[in-house]
């Protein structure tokens, strides 16, 4: 569907198009969403499938590429940790993580509900004195040990100090752990702790037992009822007509793990197809259960399982909780989903007034030609005109879309010159509108950082390339007065307006990931010149240096010792590169 301006507003699917059209214009009560979106539709057009699956895949895909305003679009402000170990490496060690891939590791996870992955990490470390570190081992070369192993927090593997079959027997007891098998553990620590009070070591055995107190919670309590391999997710659903929301309980291995919580404006018909469209979009970025349990009935379920085996290469069961442990935990999930709903309306409507309510204000306040679903904003950075970058960040109805954020390195621009680099920026940005629409999409407004000389210039780029139908401002940081196109005197919003705090924001984010940028090749600049002169040190050891210790300041920061710890530099060559920094004046 799409509105006067030919901007998609909703993707939907149907078996029986017609009958599905006539619901969203027929006189039977709707949400008020699906009214305020029937007001806006001004044409739409459909896409013909070969199966119901195709038909899902193809929605899912549009609504990912448009993010249409009046779909349901997941923005959890959530992403819980997980643990993640690589078996195929020699050595592995454990990470957190905060996404699950298809790369043949393990996962363990979500962790919530106040259980600390670092206190889970530190209980494995003191239990079987796993690598906290994350560099690539193998089982031939030899490393100098750091000084975790000195204080006897690591075995070294590094330094081959440890056979790969005892490390690997010590990884199969923390994954045993992890999986909810907490009694070896426990006595592993018990031991410990009484060792190290027999030994008068009461600060490390104060540390033991603190652990052993946290392990209840880390474990988590199993749900008698259910058997310990079982993997669910539950869905609780409810709505007040305007607003949804749903709350996912998580177990896994027989385990309660936590309840994760979304709410959304409601442009559905019913409690099944609100679910249906949910799940959909839920499980892009999430682990799938072997089972997906709710009071209703999902529309499309056996649709939707077919299209989830298809993306996760898993088959799951749907279930329609009735009676038992899975009728009682739908329950709690729908409890939940009622308190959250409950507590978050008014954090929904403030959202909505910050986001689409002050697109809206804004496209009135300053007549626009066009409701700014997709805004632009440019910034230029540079020190002495040198390092000149040009950034730009993308607004989707008010939010931002990170994803779509560009950075310009700027090529033709002699000094500190941000007129001439606003219009080199715009120019191979408009470049790109030509070339490919779809990955860089047009946008209904372009925010200049400055005044009414960045105005002007970047005018002049937009006559250049004839363009009349992109509406075009700048937002001068002094006063945060807006300038407009045509106009000599500047629009001055209240301080308290929505519609200037929406600009301000993007504005400011430009400005954030455009110093940003700046730091970064200043950063790899500073360091290719400095480190330019130490014999022996090419650019393989320098991209380990800069992968190790982040910039040149952590190198600065670094000891000799914490030097040799980065593959392939020796004691000899640290002292060169100690030798060097102090030379420049830095160390």
């Amino acid at each position: 569907m799409l509105d006067g301006n030919g901007t998609i507003i909703y993707v939907g699917k149907a078996k029986n198009l017609k009958n599905r059209v006539r619901q969203y214009f027929s006189s039977t009560e709707k949400s008020e969403k699906v009214k305020a979106m029937v007001k806006c539709i001004a044409d739409f057009y459909y896409i013909i499938t070969p199966s119901e699956i195709d038909a899902l895949s193809l929605e899912n895909n549009l609504i990912k590429k448009h993010k249409p305003r009046y779909n349901i679009l997941l923005k959890d402000d959530k992403t819980y940790p997980f643990i993640r170990v690589d078996l195929k490496e020699d050595f592995p060690c454990f990470k957190v993580v905060r996404r699950v891939k298809k790369d043949g590791a393990k996962y363990f996870g979500p962790f919530m509900g106040g259980i600390s992955v670092k206190d889970i990490l530190q209980t494995i470390n003191l239990a079987y004195k796993i690598r906290p570190c994350e560099k690539k081992l193998n089982s031939s070369k030899a490393l100098k040990p750091c000084l975790n192993s000195h204080l006897g927090k690591c075995l070294a593997p590094c330094a081959l100090m440890v056979s790969k079959e005892e490390y690997l027997d010590r990884i199969k007891s923390a994954i045993e752990f992890l999986s909810g098998d907490t009694a070896k553990t426990e006595n592993l620590l018990k031991e410990k702790m009484l060792k190290s009070a027999e030994n008068e070591e009461f600060e490390s055995a104060l540390k033991y037992k603190e652990i052993l107190k946290s392990l209840n919670k880390i474990g988590l309590k199993r749900i008698t009822a259910l058997n310990k391999f079982v993997n669910l997710d539950v869905f609780g659903f409810t709505s007040d007509g305007i607003y949804s929301a749903i709350s996912v309980l998580l177990v896994r291995n027989g385990r309660m793990l936590g309840v994760k919580n979304y709410s959304f404006e409601r442009t559905f018909f019913s409690e099944g197809e609100g679910v249906s469209e949910f799940i959909m979009q839920y499980y892009q970025n999430e682990e799938l259960p072997n089972e997906i349990v709710s009071l209703y009935k999902i529309d499309g379920e056996q649709v939707l399982k077919e299209y989830l085996k298809t993306s996760h290469q898993k088959t799951i069961s749907f279930t329609q909780a009735k009676q038992g442990i899975r009728k009682n935990l739908c329950d709690m999930a729908q409890k939940n989903a009622e308190e959250y709903l409950s507590t978050s309306i008014n954090k929904i409507k403030h959202k909505t007034d910050m986001t689409l309510i002050a697109c809206n204000s804004l496209k009135e306040k300053l007549n626009l030609k066009n409701f700014p679903h997709r805004m632009e904003c440019y910034d230029i950075s540079n020190i002495s005109g040198v390092d000149k970058v040009g950034s730009m960040v993308v607004f989707i109805d008010g939010e931002k879309s990170a994803t779509d954020y560009r950075r310009f390195k700027i090529k033709t621009v002699e000094g500190a010159n941000d007129f001439e680099s606003l219009k080199e920026v715009l120019t191979r940005r408009f470049n790109r509108l030509n070339e490919d629409e779809e990955k860089f999409p047009k946008p209904d407004l372009i925010v200049i950082d400055g005044g009414k000389g960045q105005l002007s210039s970047v005018k002049e780029v937009f006559d250049e390339f004839n363009i009349s139908d992109i509406d075009l401002i700048s937002l001068a940081e002094r006063d945060e007065e807006i300038f407009l196109v045509g106009k000599s005197a500047p629009v001055v919003l209240d301080k308290r307006d929505y519609c200037l705090k929406m600009l301000v924001r993007i504005r400011d984010e430009a400005h954030r990931f455009a110093i940003t940028y700046h730091r970064a090749l200043r950063g790899k600049r500073s360091l290719s010149s400095v480190l330019d002169s130490v014999k022996g040190l090419g650019k393989v050891k320098k991209k380990a240096l800069l992968e190790r210790f982040k910039d040149l300041q952590g190198i600065i920061s670094a000891s000799e010792e914490n030097l040799t710890t980065v593959q392939g530099i020796g004691a000899k060559q640290a002292r060169l590169i100690i030798e060097q920094l102090t030379k420049e004046g830095l160390k």
